[in-house]
């Protein structure tokens, strides 16, 4: 059994740890509240703005002397095969978090099987997404780490969308994905993949098909000035920014809401060990004292004698 001055130290060795992890739970409480608001005001535009893409690339695909002109990339609004795959990988910065990191990679590699013979190059963001890509060996195809993923302003992410939107533009992928993590709730927060590029090719279809026809669009749902094609262009770049910057406070919420369970439960855990080693502590003691006494009197007896 411990001894007495191991017990003691053991206890403020965990009351130590205790201590770290409830502050951490606290900074995580602060900057969840702070990340969550953002991501769920964010949420009903990027929404929105996906939504207007969608009808503009409905109009534009109705026009095919529009496509034929070059008005637009065509390749942004039609399929061009799988051979090459892009896709921005969101992970989180520090760790500390449970099982964020892990959920998502799992998430990633499951992806991954699905285009298991393709040529698949990574965009990741956070400095464990940097090294899981590095550590697997992975392709990486730019570099979107220089700035901290908590620290990234809208403009950061603007040109996180620029650099995905060239690199497709100068065709040297087929299709760009995003994996990342939704935020759902305080205890709920779900690793996905969605296609960013091209554009859904069913909901364009299903968009034009409800289009008016051409001598009923002057009294259409909306009047598009100067044209359908210079808006695409102009709102298409935003919409991926706006994707882009969801995604980012989407994960930021979720990594701190799994870093504050987390560091809830080390406490929790650390408030049992405290007080089963208190237990054993007091225990130890009382058999120690009880020892002396039972000394003190077994030598008083054999001087009275």
């Amino acid at each position: 059994m411990a001894n007495i001055r191991e017990l003691r130290g053991r206890i403020r060795s965990v009351r130590g740890i205790r201590q770290i992890t409830r502050a951490m739970e606290m900074v995580a409480t602060t900057k969840l509240r702070r990340f969550q608001e953002r991501a769920v005001r964010s949420r009903p535009y990027a929404r929105e703005i996906e939504e207007l893409v969608l009808l503009l690339a409905a109009y534009v695909a109705r026009e095919s002397a529009i496509v034929e002109s070059g008005a637009i990339d065509a390749s942004l609004i039609a399929d061009r095969g799988d051979a090459r795959i892009a896709v921005l990988l969101v992970a989180s910065d520090r760790g500390l978090c449970g099982a964020y990191n892990t959920n998502l990679f799992a998430c990633f590699e499951k992806w991954r099987a699905r285009f298991a013979l393709k040529e698949i190059a990574v965009f990741p963001i956070g400095r464990k997404a940097v090294d899981y890509v590095r550590k697997r060996g992975y392709t990486r195809a730019g570099n979107l780490d220089a700035v901290q993923l908590e620290k990234m302003s809208y403009a950061d992410t603007a040109n996180v969308a620029r650099e995905l939107l060239a690199y497709f533009r100068a065709g040297k992928c087929d299709q760009l994905h995003l994996v990342s993590t939704a935020f759902e709730s305080m205890v709920k927060y779900v690793p996905n993949a969605v296609r960013l590029l091209p554009l859904d090719t069913e909901a364009i279809k299903s968009k034009a098909a409800a289009l008016p026809s051409a001598d009923r669009r002057a009294s259409g749902p909306m009047l598009l000035e100067p044209d359908p094609a210079t808006i695409f262009n102009l709102v298409l770049p935003r919409f991926l920014e706006t994707r882009v910057f969801n995604a980012l406070m989407e994960s930021l919420t979720s990594e701190f809401a799994s870093r504050r369970f987390s560091m809830k439960n080390a406490t929790e855990a650390a408030d049992e060990m405290i007080g089963t080693l208190q237990r054993l502590y007091n225990r130890v003691r009382q058999e120690r004292i009880t020892k002396e006494l039972l000394e003190i009197v077994g030598g008083a007896e054999a001087l009275r004698g």
